[in-house]
């Protein structure tokens, strides 16, 4: 089905044709798409729990095809495509062992570490551009992170070991517990205190449990508040804030760094579990793994006691494909 688009984009981006993804239980084949500059750019679009990526197949190139002002444009919602990212599989560094590399420009233009919901996106990305391999050993910013493709159509991802080293998040908020971390430390801002826990999943992230989420934060007056304190957070960061339903249910609402309000952050997911575990508000649970609601749904998140690393799992689905075009 062909989807009608505005003909005029932001800056000179215009979009020529979107096709609707095809019925659920097909095989999904993309056929290979070029990022290179010139007169159009095609895409595919993912989503991972409401949280969307614009995907540029570069596997022939080391480097971005879309300066990062260029990705920023084709994330408005209004006038191009819509995205909280623009996310490139890139061709796997000489040296390490990579099958591929993923860089991804926020819908600001600045470029995150790693970004959780989006190495989902991209292994299925991957996956449907024909690349059939059970697993993934992709490149990041963040160090080298492994998808996992499940029977049941999830990937889980093996999202490595948490850091807990204050300045190594970064914050420079004081350390007030084991391995030079930062838990429920407080720290005034917008007017208010809070207890902030640190944790970085390859990007930082300031963790705030409260006891409801809807009555005790001014969601978009302290989200980028906090975000922006960057006295407490030199790098700026992503904040979640945490909600405790049960011992195996935690509910978040996420304020991204660059992206301000999403539906899903997956290294923010697996860094309020650690969180949440570290300061005792929930017991380390088996293979199940914690249940996190997020506003565009649920991830399961495991934290191993066996190897200290964070397993997410979670879907990950074409929504449409098109062109745009770039004058």
């Amino acid at each position: 089905m062909t989807i009608l688009t505005p003909a005029t984009f932001l800056a000179g981006l215009s979009m020529a044709t979107a096709f609707a993804p095809p019925s659920r239980g097909a095989r999904r084949q993309l056929p290979s798409l070029s990022a290179a500059l010139g007169e159009s750019i095609e895409f595919a679009k993912y989503e991972g729990l409401g949280n969307d990526f614009i995907l540029i197949d570069d596997r022939d190139k080391a480097a971005p095809s879309l300066t990062p002002d260029q990705s920023e444009r084709l994330c408005d919602r209004n006038f191009c495509v819509g995205g909280d990212g623009v996310i490139f599989a890139l061709k796997a560094p000489e040296e390490g062992d990579y099958d591929f590399t993923m860089r991804i420009y926020n819908s600001d233009g600045s470029e995150p570490e790693m970004c959780g919901n989006g190495i989902r996106c991209f292994a299925q990305f991957l996956r449907d551009l024909g690349e059939d391999a059970e697993s993934y050993r992709i490149n990041t910013l963040a160090g080298p992170i492994i998808p996992v493709m499940n029977a049941d159509g999830t990937i889980t991802v093996d999202m490595g070991e948490p850091i807990l080293d204050g300045p190594s998040v970064p914050t420079t908020l004081a350390p007030n517990s084991e391995h030079n971390s930062v838990l429920e430390q407080t720290h005034a801002c917008n007017g208010k205190e809070w207890k902030i826990s640190m944790v970085s999943m390859g990007n930082p992230h300031a963790i705030i449990f409260v006891d409801d989420l809807e009555k005790d934060i001014d969601f978009e007056s302290d989200g980028p508040a906090l975000e922006s304190d960057t006295g407490a957070f030199p790098a700026k960061t992503n904040v979640e804030f945490v909600q405790v339903m049960s011992p195996t249910h935690l509910k978040m609402k996420v304020w991204e760094r660059g992206a301000g309000p999403t539906l899903a952050c997956g290294t923010g997911t697996c860094a309020l579990v650690v969180a949440a575990i570290r300061a005792g508000k929930i017991p380390r649970p088996g293979k199940e793994g914690v249940r996190v609601t997020l506003p565009g749904g649920d991830l399961f998140i495991e934290w191993r006691e066996e190897n200290n690393k964070v397993y997410m799992s979670g879907p990950a689905t074409l929504s449409f494909q098109g062109t745009a075009s770039l004058k």
